[in-house]
């Protein structure tokens, strides 16, 4: 992780909320869940981002869309902890490592980011500092906390996609599973989805595939530590209210527990 700078004065204000919410921190589930892109807040010293509209606020460029019910109703089905970051991807990306270009993006989708363009080294640095790094240590904390206490924990990274970039194709599949070095998870999880769901389009690594630049969480927080990982995209038309975050859920959380030997939670019964 990036070491803390001298920056003369902070981003977050006490009027502004706290970058990072931890749900179900005694969970007892092997699981730890993140969603990195729950939120769209923007620090008030920010205003507008120089002029993304509202509407636009409310598109996937913004956040995952549906991400943040999906996974809270997930930690409650297995009693997993879920660590949540709360600003939007258009601040800075919390699931890009710093050196990313679109861990600051100037356009996203093809709507321009005016209050990204031509940020200092310190601007960059200061939004890392207070935004990206509390999330990734929250993460780490809890990680670490399992760890050291013999119960090995089972990362799983909750994302979405829009149906169709600008200009893009229609995007098939109603569900992504992404890995990179280590497959194993991923390929147990998609093996038993498809077994369970034939009809549902599901596959590995679509629409987005993991790297170390365009990924942070499963190369940092997985990898690293060696420890069971997966990062799931779910499209996010089917999960844009409760009815799609309780069938998505479920189907979730009993794939998890049929993919993964230890996992034992509510979906138990």
């Amino acid at each position: 992780m990036l070491q803390p700078s001298k920056t003369p004065k902070t981003l977050l204000t006490p009027r502004d909320p706290q970058p990072v919410e931890t749900v179900n921190a005694g969970g007892r589930s092997p699981f730890v869940l993140t969603c990195e892109h729950a939120g769209r807040a923007v620090p008030e010293s920010l205003g507008d981002l120089g002029g993304v509209a509202q509407a636009d606020m409310d598109r996937h460029i913004a956040w995952d869309v549906g991400a943040e019910g999906l996974s809270r109703q997930l930690s409650t089905l297995l009693d997993a902890p879920l660590v949540l970051q709360r600003y939007s991807r258009l601040v800075v990306d919390c699931n890009r490592p710093f050196e990313a270009p679109d861990c600051f993006p100037a356009e996203s989708d093809g709507t321009p980011v005016p209050a990204n363009v031509g940020l200092t080294q310190s601007d960059r640095r200061q939004r890392f500092e207070e935004i990206h790094q509390p999330f990734h240590y929250e993460l780490a904390r809890l990680l670490d906390e399992r760890s050291a206490s013999g119960d090995a924990p089972v990362l799983v990274a909750m994302h979405s996609f829009t149906p169709r970039l600008a200009g893009g194709p229609h995007r098939p599949w109603h569900l992504g599973v992404l890995a990179h070095r280590d497959r194993r998870l991923a390929d147990s999880f998609l093996k038993e989805f498809q077994r369970r769901h034939p009809e549902v389009p599901s596959t590995y690594n679509q629409p987005y595939v993991v790297d170390d630049l365009t990924d942070y969480t499963i190369p940092v927080h997985g990898e690293a530590r060696g420890i069971p990982h997966v990062l799931l995209e779910i499209r996010n038309d089917l999960i844009a209210n409760s009815e799609g975050h309780e069938v998505w859920a479920a189907s979730i959380a009993e794939t998890l527990a049929s993919a993964h030997p230890r996992a034992k939670g509510r979906t138990d019964g």
